[in-house]
């Protein structure tokens, strides 16, 4: 299913939405500037630089760098981090390990990365915004960023692979959603085969079927060596209950009784 909108009408421009929307589209388009492609994203450079890794979070004053070697398959690009064994000497100046935690949420390794998570912020973040008023959004936003990313880096605290992307602030969104209109109908995209057609959906379905694919392949990843690589799952995972438990103390108490909008 690919959504396309929901059907809860709005009392005002999504002033917030507009602007993070704008951010991650310019700060995608700075990163492939110096490098990189449209489509294929920034270079290895880009991502070690301004990403939050893990490692670095866990090992304060500790940093890391990408060094390259040549193998078989030509120049092979690798992430190497101060105190690891077998690495020496010290990394290039770079940003302060508490700037990439929120540089990491702005920037995206793809074209399809940078859409998917631009679609669902667009869809799901205007209405959210409507009911708990812009200065709220904004912080629940940047705090379930950094929530999600520290869900990520407690599972894997040693790991030197660049976290990216707005998809863990955008999944505390949808948690919030889930909660607020489970019965909001979104108009999506349904591929079965070759039939394509259009559809209302509930988003307590379309938003649960995209949690639970989430918890699957994260939990799978916990027992295989290559499950779940190069998504941050459990970032998803913490953003979405983030989202779930904290907008119960954002929204409106009467709301959170009479649910108006429940759309059938």
């Amino acid at each position: 299913m690919f959504p396309l909108k929901d059907n809860i009408p709005l009392q005002r421009v999504p002033l917030v939405t507009i602007l993070l929307l704008a951010i991650n589209v310019v700060v995608y388009l700075l990163e492939i500037r110096h490098g990189g492609s449209f489509f294929s994203g920034p270079t290895e450079n880009v991502a070690v630089r301004w990403g939050a890794i893990p490692y670095e979070l866990t090992h304060p004053g500790k940093h890391c760098a990408l060094i390259t070697h040549l193998s078989v398959q030509g120049s092979v690009g690798e992430v190497a981090c101060q105190g690891e064994p077998g690495v020496h000497g010290t990394p290039p100046s770079q940003p302060a390990t508490g700037i990439t935690a929120f540089s990491s949420m702005f920037l995206h390794a793809s074209f399809l990365h940078i859409f998917g998570n631009m679609l669902f912020l667009a869809i799901f973040g205007p209405t959210l915004e409507d009911r708990i008023g812009r200065l709220k959004f904004l912080a629940f936003y940047l705090l379930g960023g950094l929530v999600a990313l520290g869900a990520q880096v407690a599972i894997n605290p040693d790991s030197s692979a660049p976290t990216l992307g707005a998809s863990g602030a955008i999944a505390a969104v949808l948690g919030a959603y889930i909660l607020l209109w489970p019965k909001a109908r979104i108009l999506s995209l349904v591929f079965i085969i070759f039939f394509v057609t259009i559809i209302e959906v509930p988003a307590l379905v379309i938003l649960g079927i995209w949690f639970g694919t989430q918890l699957w392949f994260g939990l799978s990843g916990l027992s295989s060596s290559v499950g779940g690589e190069g998504v941050a799952y459990f970032a998803h995972i913490g953003g979405f209950v983030f989202g779930l438990l904290v907008i119960r103390l954002l929204a409106p108490k009467d709301w959170l009784r009479r649910r108006p909008g429940l759309l059938t």
